[in-house]
């Protein structure tokens, strides 16, 4: 628990993050995320986050991710539901998704990974109304004392320098 009864006062444990700042401060972001994301030119891939993109698809940083490396894969178009997407963006989206695996294999090394789909707000999506598919990388004990005692997750790397290092190495091809 991050909060912590102590002595009848309320104790709060703190995590030095100056980085969310910027986050807390900007104004916020009308629209969808991914949208705006996927229509933006390819100069501004790193201000966005994207890693790749393919013709129906794109590979792009979860900005506030459940372990480091976070990625996900998302289609182009703006649907809620699988069943919208046709053929070709549905294995373009699965070829999207194998791509960013290869490359956090080649990257960041992980054990296994945890690749999967929320779909509805009741199963958890953040953004209901554009499907995509979340690629997080687990190590072998990468779960420590922080999450159990603390309600804290560590994320061990900057978002802009997984940024550079995973686009600095995306020479992968999928066939």
């Amino acid at each position: 628990m991050a909060a912590i009864l102590n002595g009848g006062s309320l104790k709060l444990n703190k995590l030095w993050a100056p980085w969310r700042i910027k986050y807390l401060t900007q104004n916020k972001i009308r629209g969808c995320i991914f949208c705006r994301a996927g229509k933006a030119g390819k100069s501004k891939n790193e201000q966005n986050f994207v890693v790749e993109r393919s013709p129906h698809s794109f590979i792009i940083l979860n900005a506030f991710p459940y372990n480091n490396g976070h990625l996900m894969a998302v289609p182009r178009r703006h649907v809620d539901a699988l069943d919208k997407l046709n053929d070709g963006e549905i294995l373009d989206l699965n070829k999207s998704t194998l791509r960013a695996i290869r490359l956090l294999q080649k990257t960041l090394k992980p054990d296994g990974f945890n690749v999967g789909m929320n779909l509805g707000k009741i199963a958890g999506a953040g953004i209901e109304k554009h499907i995509h598919i979340h690629i997080v990388p687990r190590w072998q004990g990468d779960t420590n004392f922080m999450p159990v005692l603390a309600d804290t997750k560590i994320i061990s790397q900057s978002l802009h320098d997984l940024y550079k290092l995973l686009t600095k190495a995306k020479t992968l091809t999928v066939e």
